[in-house]
């Protein structure tokens, strides 16, 4: 992180710098993604006050910190909190709002019944993993799979995965609207 000191009437001291650098390196970790960043340190006094000013962009936003004490270091101080405070909300904040859920839902049990399509928006689509593996299916002709669709017209079972036996591939059959099959093979 480039940080940039402005004093107005006094000089910023050494020893402060190494303990504002150290504080401002834990910070600078939650906010550099991509590039550098800069922090932009103004030190002024006023009468018997020390005004510390922190400005850091981040995320398209200026971050601007103050902290006002008699003394240097706990002015410093101050400024240091509200600056680690306001990274922390803002950065929550754009992780809430600006990204998308990482990765829907898996849950490995047979989909429930269909929700309306109010609930369905609000709650996000969920993904329903099936162990092909572990099912203890053999491989089966497209005969086979065919009959065993025909034996689940319920309208419950559209779709049937299986292994054909032929071959060892992949093969998936759909039931159209029409009543006739889609097969699809991997």
């Amino acid at each position: 992180m480039n940080i940039i000191y402005t004093a107005r009437q006094n000089e910023f001291p050494p020893q402060y710098r190494e303990k504002l650098e150290a504080k401002l390196q834990k910070i600078s970790k939650m906010i550099e993604q991509k590039g550098e960043k800069e922090a932009h340190i103004i030190h002024k006094q006023e009468r018997h006050l020390h005004v510390v000013e922190i400005t850091i962009y981040m995320f398209d936003h200026s971050i601007v910190c103050y902290g006002e004490d008699s003394e240097l270091l706990p002015a410093m101080n101050i400024a240091l909190e509200k600056l680690d405070k306001q990274v922390v909300k803002l950065r929550e904040k754009w992780r809430d709002n600006k990204r998308q859920a990482i990765a829907p839902e898996v849950e490995t049990a047979p989909p429930p019944p269909e929700p309306d399509a109010k609930t369905a928006k609000k709650q996000g689509k969920k993904i329903y993993r099936v162990d092909f593996e572990s099912d203890g299916n053999k491989p089966m002709t497209l005969d086979e799979a065919i009959l065993e669709m025909e034996g689940t017209r319920d309208g419950q079972h559209d779709y049937l995965v299986f292994r054909d036996a032929k071959d060892d591939r992949l093969c998936v059959i759909l039931r159209r609207p029409d009543g006739n099959f889609d097969l699809i093979e991997t």
